[in-house]
């Protein structure tokens, strides 16, 4: 049996991957992203100096230094910095200086609104984030033609830069050398799950009607650990149906539980019942597990109290409780739609979860991290949607490029033997339109980002999408009388005018914008081009239903321009928790206004009624 603890290096080995030149190399694409991010959200703001054909020439003076930053860019659309990597140079005192991206940060720290007391712990993210790059680098690496070829877990595990958005986006603060080397997504090793069990008198299971507590723990363990489970139990001289058995990530077994929970281990309101044997794969979201043994059974989601992106990232057996009644929900009155199934859409349901109250912190809030250590989630899982012929792939895939500057998304486009228009037609078709429809039709959105969608592609060509963290990152604008009063918390009350954000800000500046620089560098592809596939999309939807034409008019897809969301700004602000998830629309930090790029393409009322009319003909 595989044994996840048996992976040990020695002192030399946990940083064998820190060479010099891969140091700069990941430095100098670092730098890049930080110019390039800061400047689109406002904090940084180069000088013009000169144009050279498709490029112009730019500046940026440390505030009260002789630093001096030079590079070449071109500005897309939705203030989006192209950014020549390799143009980049430090210039201090007239003396060219390698690139840093601690010493960037700490250089213009006076301009990014972030307190002297979180600044450290902020570098500390940063520097975690190019250690991650640095070993990623470091490994030998399928080509990217191999890649478009390549199964699902090997695409989840090819992934190299985490949130495009987000500067400190892989900081996982709490693993230590060789957990990163155990865990971390991109180490790409299999691990198995620690079981315990925890009394029934503090831990709460709650699933979809037809998944009961028996079925589901027989499907995920199978009748053979389950009996060696039950007799560990027994041999204790407890009652194996007085528990719960809960799945939990090794780190958190061994750097928090065995510790935090010593009274209730002690006590035996909770029992450690050891590994199970299944192994499985860390998602990009790496407290999630693709199931590699039997990959028909559910994804597991564990807590794991570790630091990344904004958020320590635990489970509370609060929410759990709440998950299934939001499901059986959200599959009856979204997932059961006919134009979102015509539309190849899916929801990739959480159906059941379990959740431990530590009694001791209790007092304190159900947002302690304390009361967030020990949960665990079930989702379904993606191969069931699959169908001959059918392939899956993070919808992050598609902005992936190599340390060498080769993409990921020209190389899928031309192994489908489409056109880049046509294949984009089909990509907006399975993916922007589902998005549409739920804002316009059920008031309802999600966070759809790369790593929150799974393309299903048929021929390399997208077909379906499927949408999963669907009960935790989802938000309702209308109180539903007929969500469950367990399920009220995805119920929430934003400004009219932000409103809209979900899908421009979500998916036009935090998606489609990068999907854009890569049309435009990596495929030669024109941006307006690409802006016009996307008007042409919303459009198509509008026609389809104009019975939502106040709708449209109210939330104008084609307004000029909108209220720019900063993420980095709300890291840089509270890097430990960046958002209050009970009032999400109350942590915006906006930052002037972006240029719509599809308002260019806003076709005259008139116009757009006749269209709606004749199809209806």
């Amino acid at each position: 049996m595989y044994n996840n603890e048996t992976i040990l290096h020695t002192p030399e080995q946990v940083i064998s991957h820190l060479q010099p030149a891969i140091w700069a190399r990941v430095n100098r694409l670092h730098v890049a992203k930080i110019i390039s991010e800061f400047s689109h959200e406002l904090l940084l703001q180069p000088e013009w100096i000169s144009d050279e054909q498709e490029w112009s020439h730019y500046q940026l003076q440390a505030p009260e230094s002789a630093i001096t930053y030079f590079f070449r860019a071109s500005i897309l659309h939705l203030h989006h910095w192209s950014i020549d990597q390799e143009s980049i140079r430090k210039v201090n005192n007239g003396q060219e200086q390698p690139l840093d991206s601690l010493l960037l940060i700490q250089e213009f720290s006076s301009l990014l609104n972030i307190s002297p007391e979180n600044l450290p712990a902020y570098l500390e993210e940063i520097t975690s984030t190019l250690n991650g790059s640095a070993y990623t680098m470091s490994q030998s690496r399928p080509s990217i033609e191999a890649l478009v070829q390549s199964g699902y877990q090997d695409i989840e595990h090819a992934m190299t830069s985490g949130h495009p958005c987000f500067i400190a986006n892989n900081g996982r603060i709490g693993f230590d050398a060789h957990d990163y080397r155990k865990y971390a997504p991109e180490a790409d090793q299999p691990i198995q799950l620690v079981w315990l069990a925890g009394h029934k008198s503090r831990t709460l299971y709650n699933a979809v009607d037809e998944l009961p507590y028996h079925q589901l723990i027989e499907d995920e363990l199978g009748t053979a650990v389950l009996a060696s489970f039950r007799e560990k139990l027994t041999d204790k001289g407890l009652s194996a149906d007085d528990y719960f058995f809960i799945p939990v990530h090794p780190w958190q077994w061994y750097n928090k539980l065995a510790i935090i929970c010593a009274p209730d281990l002690a006590n035996q309101h909770l029992v450690c019942l050891g590994y199970s044997p299944d192994e499985y794969n860390a998602q990009q979201s790496i407290r999630t597990f693709y199931n590699l043994t039997h990959p028909e059974k559910h994804y597991t989601k564990t807590a794991l109290s570790i630091l990344n992106m904004g958020f320590v990232r635990g489970l509370t057996p609060y929410y759990m409780d709440s998950t299934p009644p939001i499901t059986t929900w959200i599959r009856e009155y979204v997932g059961a739609d006919p134009y979102l199934k015509q539309c190849g859409f899916h929801l990739l349901c959480e159906v059941a979860a379990v959740g431990y109250r530590n009694m001791y912190y209790e007092p304190f809030g159900k947002h302690v991290p304390y009361n967030k250590m020990l949960a665990g989630l079930w989702r379904e899982s993606p191969a069931k949607v699959l169908q001959p012929g059918e392939q899956l792939m993070t919808m992050a895939a598609l902005l992936h490029t190599e340390f060498d500057g080769k993409a990921l998304l020209p190389a899928l486009i031309a192994a489908s033997g489409l056109s880049v228009q046509a294949w984009l037609q089909c990509y907006l078709r399975v993916y922007l339109t589902p998005l549409l429809h739920c804002f316009y039709e059920h008031d309802l959105v999600f966070m759809p980002h790369g790593e929150n969608l799974i393309l299903v592609l048929e021929n390399h060509v997208p077909v379906k999408a499927i949408m999963k963290d669907i009960t935790e990152e989802i938000s309702v604008f209308r109180m539903n009388t007929d969500i469950p009063e367990k399920g009220r918390r995805i119920c929430v009350t934003v400004p009219e005018a932000l409103k809209i954000l979900s899908i421009l800000t979500d998916v036009f500046d935090c998606f489609f914008r990068f999907l854009n620089n890569i049309l435009v560098t990596k495929c030669d592809y024109p941006e307006e081009a690409f802006w016009q596939q996307v008007a042409d999309c919303v459009y198509a939807y509008q026609i389809d239903h104009p019975q939502h034409a106040d709708k449209f008019e109210r939330y104008d897809m084609f307004m000029p321009e909108f209220m720019l969301s900063c993420l980095n700004r709300l890291q840089l602000r509270n890097h430990y928790q960046m958002v209050d998830l009970a009032d999400p629309a109350g942590s915006l930090q906006l930052a002037g206004m972006l240029q719509n790029p599809i308002t260019p393409f806003k076709r005259p009322a008139t116009s757009t009624l006749l269209t709606s009319a004749q199809g209806k003909i």
